[in-house]
């Protein structure tokens, strides 16, 4: 069964030993700057981040990380995330593509932001490479809807809440 656990000092080196393909490295964070952004948005006061491991049973399969009001601590952020929530970064371990994971964690990223942890908002948006199909196929079977912004070179697609 597929499920999120909160990152914690038992599983954060695990996390950051997780590993993509190379060809994925153009459209994947590294999950040690993830967290690393995710510290630094909490500790702003300003924006907040959620980042989980994802599991199957008690594999450690990928990362996922949600984030509110990301705008706050970004230079030229997207209107969309303003007072919205994102869905921040998603990878799932190159020994585990292909199974469902990255469907799966997005459909528990989305039930986690709509138990509205910081309130009610208007949207969830994401962002991604304009080469990145994969994300592009698998968001919008979400219902994410590109929307005209831009994220730096990112596309930024949301999901009306």
């Amino acid at each position: 069964m597929t499920h999120l656990e909160k990152v914690t000092y038992r599983n954060f080196e695990e996390i950051i030993d997780l590993t993509i393909f190379e060809s994925q490295y153009p459209f994947v964070a590294d999950n040690e700057e993830s967290l690393a952004e995710a510290y630094l948005a909490i500790a702003s006061g300003e924006a907040y981040a959620y980042p989980f491991a994802i599991y199957d049973n008690e594999t450690l399969v990928g990362f996922v990380m949600i984030g509110y009001n990301e705008a706050a601590i970004e230079e030229n952020p997207p209107e969309s995330c303003k007072d919205n929530y994102s869905l921040w970064r998603l990878m799932i371990d190159k020994n585990h593509q292909r199974k469902g994971f990255g469907r799966e964690a997005v459909r528990l990223a989305l039930e986690f932001v709509r138990t509205w942890p910081h309130g009610i908002a208007e949207f969830c948006e994401t962002s991604y490479n304009p080469e990145n199909e994969v994300a592009r196929k698998l968001y919008a079977s979400f219902g994410f809807v590109e929307n005209g912004e831009k994220d730096d070179d990112e596309i930024v697609a949301v999901l009306k809440l």
